[in-house]
């Protein structure tokens, strides 16, 4: 099953309590390609670069499956750029600087080759490039996943209600969901997303785990207590691409399924944290993953009489 993955690929620099680094390799994209890249080996991207971007990280999203024709390079401009500081709760964090270089102007461009995909990931972007990238394809896709944040809510609200009424799952935080809805309550919040058009959607939570709504549904998943946390730059898109990921190599979308994505997501997430950038996520073993899984499963499994 092939699997579209489109969103930034970038340059971080990040400060946490724990430590700080210069200048990494980042981006949605970057992350949610590695995390689905566990699951699946037809992975096809689209985003954009400056030709200061590194060979040999394009040559290893390559060696992990992950197709890169579709990946711009532009010569004489630089790769979009940004760094924070993380708070001591390592849940809020500032941003110090954001350039957005090659993105400024960036049109996507889907390759013929990958146009007839049957997943596609929409990793956190302009609305109007997102929407630019499903206006392309000349199939829906079986299942189409939409990442987004509040700075599109505050500035780009009527391009985002337009793309998210084109999409099947949302994914966004319970204070994006919080904004987005009007609505305190997550449940409320919820139901009036869902009437934006979603089938599906997904409240990330961080530390507290992850909620997966439909119409009729809720599954709630938690987050995998962690002796350490050092960065939790790309959780979320780690989370989203070992979500969709999973569900492109069962080929399977209902809800029940979901429900098992969900946790899949949760585990690369919960790997993404435990070293800075996309560092843990680049030389797993399956072991490894498979492990950190039945860890989840363990988490939330008991046995109860009612008497």
């Amino acid at each position: 099953m092939s699997l579209l993955v489109v969103g930034t690929v970038a340059f971080d620099a990040i400060e946490t309590p724990f430590g700080k680094t210069d200048k990494i390799i980042g981006g949605a994209a970057t992350y949610a390609g590695l995390a689905a890249s566990y699951f699946t080996k037809n992975i096809n991207l689209v985003s954009v670069v400056g030709d200061d971007f590194p060979q040999e990280t394009i040559d290893m999203m390559n060696s992990r499956g992950i197709n890169t024709q579709g990946l711009q390079i532009k010569q004489g401009e630089k790769t979009f750029f940004w760094s924070g500081k993380y708070h001591n709760d390592m849940n809020t964090r500032d941003t110090l600087t954001t350039d957005l270089n090659v993105l400024a102007d960036f049109h996507p461009v889907v390759p013929e080759s990958y146009k007839n995909c049957e997943f596609l990931m929409l990793g956190n972007l302009m609305p109007r490039i997102q929407m630019a990238v499903i206006d392309q394809l000349p199939n829906r896709p079986k299942l189409i996943v939409m990442d987004t944040m509040n700075f599109w809510m505050d500035i780009a609200m009527e391009d985002l209600l337009k793309t998210i009424a084109k999409v099947d799952v949302l994914t966004i935080n319970d204070a994006e969901a919080r904004q987005l809805s009007g609505e305190y309550s997550l449940v409320k919040a919820a139901q009036k997303i869902l009437e934006l058009g979603p089938k599906y959607l997904v409240i990330k939570k961080g530390e507290h785990g992850a909620l997966l709504f439909n119409k009729e549904n809720v599954f709630f998943a938690p987050a995998l207590p962690l002796e350490d946390v050092f960065d939790p730059t790309g959780a979320g898109d780690s989370f989203a691409g070992g979500f969709i990921g999973f569900l492109a190599q069962t080929k399977d979308i209902s809800f029940e399924n979901m429900k098992r994505g969900i946790i899949f997501g949760s585990a690369m997430a919960s790997f993404c944290v435990e070293k800075f950038g996309t560092e843990s996520l680049i030389d797993l073993s399956q072991d490894e993953v498979d492990n950190r899984v039945q860890e989840f499963v363990d988490l939330v499994q008991f046995d109860i009489s009612l008497v």
